[in-house]
């Protein structure tokens, strides 16, 4: 059963399901605190039932180019990496939930929990953790806007998502101690979805040359700049995935830890 109901709802609509005896896919955010993703695991493994977070964006075009991009070394040792997730949407939403003030709303968890869990994927649980969520738009009540900042000693992170960026910078900004990797533009499944494309299209997920990322480096003395051709996009390798360990073929790729260490940081945040 896939849980796609309003934020404060994913708790209770998750305990029943697993009560029910089902394997359950909770739509991010998972829950609003880490007490109650605790108590879901706990309940899973005691029923031996499946649940995860449905964090798709892990398989969203850019995020792959950059797994793709470190993969190869050629940046030397990462220093700093920032993601940011801004959109323009300065009237408030129509969907009424979305705008009401209730466990788990707001841009923090909507959109942080996505940007969060790409970077615990890539560098693990951080040092430490700090952040600040604001409030922007006329006449909303829920936060629109946030920062977020993770330590990992030499490595500094820096996570940001706005309601009210007109004009995008980079999504990815990454340096490193031999070069930089900057990535505009955003995974096109979703636009494509809008747009009626099905999946087995071979034009889906498929990102346009001028949304290419820039890759700087410097090796053996010498420059070198590339234009790094944008992965396919894929987020039924998420499904697939859930399928194959729901038949005991693989392992979850969206971690119970991980997870709660992303719980752990926006509850964390959205108590500031």
């Amino acid at each position: 059963i896939s849980i796609c109901s309003p934020s404060d709802t994913h708790f209770a609509l998750a305990k029943k399901t697993l009560l029910a005896g089902k394997h359950c896919l909770v739509e991010k955010p998972f829950t609003a605190t880490k007490a109650e993703a605790e108590e879901l695991f706990d309940l899973a493994k005691k029923l031996g039932k499946v649940i995860t977070a449905f964090q798709n964006r892990r398989f969203d075009s850019d995020f792959l180019t950059v797994q793709k991009v470190l993969g190869r070394g050629v940046l030397g040792d990462i220093i700093s990496y920032e993601a940011h997730f801004d959109r323009y949407k300065p009237v408030l939403n129509p969907k009424k939930w979305k705008e009401t003030v209730q466990p788990a709303n707001g841009i923090l968890y909507d959109l942080g929990s996505h940007i969060l869990d790409q970077a615990l994927v890539l560098f693990g649980k951080p040092i430490s953790a700090s952040g600040e969520k604001f409030t922007q738009r006329e006449g909303s009540d829920i936060d629109d806007a946030f920062d977020m900042r993770l330590n990992y000693g030499r490595i500094k992170v820096k996570l940001s998502a706005s309601l009210l960026v007109k004009k995008q910078g980079p999504r990815y900004t990454i340096h490193g101690t031999k070069g930089s990797f900057i990535k505009y533009g955003i995974d096109v499944q979703e636009d494509h979805s809008k747009e009626g494309l099905l999946p087995n299209n071979p034009s889906f997920g498929i990102e346009p040359e001028n949304e290419y990322g820039l890759l700087v480096y410097e090796k053996d003395g010498l420059d070198f700049s590339e234009r790094i051709p944008t992965e396919k996009g894929n987020w039924n390798g998420f499904f697939d995935n859930l399928a194959e360990t729901i038949n005991g073929n693989t392992e979850i790729e969206v971690k119970d830890f991980q997870i709660l260490e992303q719980i752990r940081i926006l509850e964390m945040v959205e108590r500031i």
